[in-house]
C-alpha cells in the first residue's frame, strides 16, 4: 500500500502497451474511478495511401482519479493496466491544474464529430513558408508555398528548377513542414 489520503486525486497508471483505451474503459465501469485517456487523431501517409492513425497522447499510460486506500488494488488489477506509477513505496498524485489545463487544450483542439478525448491534429501550413519536398521525382527541393488548396490537401509550391521558377502542385503530405512554435 501506499501513502494517500481519503480524498480522491489523479494518478498516473501504466497500462499494457498499445492498450490504453481498453485500460480506460475498464477503468471507467468501477465506481469511484474517472479517467481521462487522451488521444491524438492525425493523417499519416502510407503505402496504402492517406489513413487516419489514432494514438495515445502518452503512450503506456493515462490518467485516472480515484480514492489511493480504496480502490488502488481495483484499479491495479483491471483489465489492460499495469500497475501504477511509483516512486519506491510512494505513489505520487497528478495536480489537479495539470489535468484540467490538459482537458482543456484536448477539447478547445477537437472537432465536433471527434470523441471527447480525442484531439485531431492537422498540418498547418500558409502562403510564404519554405518547405522540402519529401519524396517523388523532385525530392530535396526547397520551395515557397504559393497557394494551400486545402480541399484536396495539395500545395501549389514555387521551384527554382534549372535556373528558372516553376509552380507545382505537391500533395500536402510530401511535404516536410517547418516547425512552428505553439500558440
Amino acid at each position: 500500500m501506499s501513502s494517500g489520503s481519503d480524498e480522491p486525486c489523479w494518478y498516473c497508471v501504466k497500462t499494457q502497451p498499445k492498450r490504453e483505451h481498453v485500460a480506460a474503459q475498464h477503468l471507467r465501469e468501477l465506481d469511484g474511478v474517472e479517467v481521462f485517456c487522451p488521444r491524438l487523431r492525425y493523417r499519416k501517409a502510407t503505402r496504402r495511401g492517406k489513413v487516419w492513425w489514432v494514438e495515445a497522447l502518452f503512450p503506456g499510460y493515462i490518467l485516472a482519479r480515484f480514492v489511493l486506500s480504496e480502490s488502488e488494488r481495483l484499479v491495479i488489477y483491471s483489465q489492460g493496466v499495469r500497475g501504477l506509477v511509483r516512486f519506491g513505496e510512494i505513489v505520487p498524485p497528478v495536480a489537479d491544474e495539470f489535468v484540467s489545463v490538459l482537458r482543456a487544450e484536448v477539447a478547445k483542439g477537437r472537432d465536433e464529430s471527434d470523441e471527447v478525448e480525442t484531439l485531431t491534429v492537422a498540418p498547418r501550413i500558409e502562403k510564404g513558408e519554405e518547405v522540402e519536398i519529401a519524396s517523388g521525382p523532385l525530392g530535396g527541393f526547397r520551395g515557397e508555398v504559393v497557394s494551400v488548396l486545402p480541399g484536396r490537401e495539395r500545395v501549389k509550391v514555387l521551384l527554382e528548377f534549372l535556373g528558372q521558377p516553376h509552380l507545382v502542385e505537391v500533395d500536402l503530405f510530401s511535404l516536410l513542414l517547418p516547425r512552428k512554435p505553439l500558440p
